[in-house]
């Protein structure tokens, strides 16, 4: 720099700017979503021909250097960059404000005030209430990446699990309920209630889950999926179902469900909260407590459990929700056929983003057909259970090639007779869509962000 020149040094966040003496004050800028934003250092000379921007990122600098109108241009691809990172488009908003607001209300209805004192940490309640705190920070955590106080309570969470002995798995607080009317008897019978207020019966939804797995989304969408661990079928204000794959013997990329969870969430005066769990070998005709229906609430049941084939096949039957679900083994996978009212199925929030059921799996996930064509036989084989080639007929032939094993053409047809069952129109059972049909991924938002911004950069 020139000696004798007057200079002025700003320091850019979401606070404003200082020059010199004086302090010039620019808008509060902050996203719903509180994502930190690199600092920003910045020489400007009073020389109008150059001006010096230093943008610091993890510690390391880039400068730019121009040599016509200076100022704006530094700001002004800050700005850009301000609206990019906080872009509703490219992030879903980042809740952790709000889940921290809920863990210090639990807490202060257990007394502790937000805090933790020594008779608090072995409560029960306590630890249900960080284990809600931690449940609610991984729905989040998409939209959160990077957010300093979304990985702050994050740490925190992982230190007062440990420093108070709780047990990672376990109930979690019930979501405080709202002060709520008295409830006539037919609102704890979903179908009676709605054909009541509406006139007319509710449109309901289907979706099945089967054999590699395979997925026929709520929305008639098919998918075969590669889908390792556990994941959510479906995860709303009143219903949350899990299912767990792991690859089939063989060393193939094929998966098969090994076991289902269903948990009905506590529903005001119709239903507390149940679970159920089944595996492989194991489906069982009951809940996880032992009994085959809900405690009777207003003179009736709300949930109830019946099977055709003990260890084999369950049926559950939610009344409150206007939902019939259907596990059943066959072969060596799990399957789940899902009917379900629309407003149910779509009474998810922002941050019940994953749900194979809604959306179907990730797009990284979906496999397509094998590449080596069916053989004669297996094609004998599917057609001979399968006569109709839709998307279960697909099903079955892909699950042959990807497993040598004939009993695993069995999920599909088990599949299509709960679809027969559960489907209120038959025209609708059958999905004459082409199975394994590549999928056509559009870039990742991210990818294109740091496009956008090589480009601003390169035009500045």
């Amino acid at each position: 720099m020139r000696t004798g020149e007057e200079q002025n040094q700003c320091v850019g966040g979401y606070e404003g700017f200082q020059t010199g003496v004086t302090e010039r004050t620019v808008h509060h800028y902050q996203s719903s979503s509180q994502h930190s934003t690199p600092p920003l250092h910045c020489k400007e000379l009073q020389q109008p021909a150059e001006a010096v921007c230093v943008w610091t990122v993890m510690g390391e600098r880039a400068t730019c250097t121009n040599h016509t109108k200076t100022t704006w241009r530094c700001h002004g691809f800050i700005v850009l960059l301000l609206v990019l990172l906080t872009a509703p488009q490219a992030w879903g908003q980042c809740r952790i404000l709000r889940c921290n607001s809920e863990f210090v209300a639990t807490t202060l209805e257990l007394g502790g005030g937000g805090g933790v004192s020594g008779k608090e940490a072995g409560n029960a309640g306590y630890c249900s209430a960080l284990r809600s705190y931690a449940l609610c920070t991984r729905h989040t955590a998409r939209a959160c990446r990077g957010d300093l106080a979304y990985h702050s309570a994050v740490q925190g969470i992982e230190d007062l699990l440990i420093q108070h002995r709780c047990p990672r798995t376990g109930p979690t607080a019930q979501p405080r309920p709202l002060p709520q009317a008295p409830i006539s008897l037919d609102a704890c019978f979903y179908e009676r209630g709605y054909v009541q207020r509406e006139g007319r019966a509710p449109e309901y939804l289907h979706c099945g889950v089967f054999g590699d797995p395979h997925v026929r989304t709520f929305n008639d969408e098919f998918q075969t999926c590669a889908v390792p661990g556990a994941w959510p079928l479906i995860d709303n204000q009143y219903l949350y179902i899990q299912a767990t794959s792991t690859p089939t013997r063989g060393g193939s990329y094929a998966t098969a469900i090994t076991k289902i969870t269903i948990i009905f969430k506590n529903w005001r005066e119709c239903s507390e909260q149940q679970l159920y769990q089944a595996e492989l070998d194991n489906v069982p005709p009951a809940f996880t407590d032992g009994s085959t229906s809900s405690r009777e609430r207003r003179g009736q049941h709300s949930l109830r459990v019946r099977s055709q084939a003990p260890g084999r096949h369950a049926e559950i039957w939610a009344a409150h929700i206007g939902t019939t679900l259907v596990v059943r083994q066959s072969g060596r996978t799990l399957g789940l056929s899902v009917r379900s009212p629309r407003p149910i199925v779509e009474s998810y929030t922002p941050e019940q983003d994953v749900q194979l059921c809604v959306w179907g799996c990730p797009a990284s996930q979906r496999l397509e057909t094998p590449h080596a064509l069916p053989t004669a036989a297996a094609h004998a084989h599917c057609s001979s259970l399968l006569p109709t080639q839709d998307v279960y007929f697909q099903a079955c032939l892909f699950d042959l090639l990807a497993t040598g094993d004939t009993n695993s053409s069995s999920s599909a047809f088990d599949a299509l007779e709960d679809a027969r069952a559960l489907i209120v129109d038959p025209q609708k059972v059958h999905l004459l869509v082409a199975a394994g049909v590549s999928v056509r991924v559009t870039p990742q938002l991210p990818a294109l962000l740091a496009g956008t911004l090589i480009t601003l950069w390169l035009a500045l």
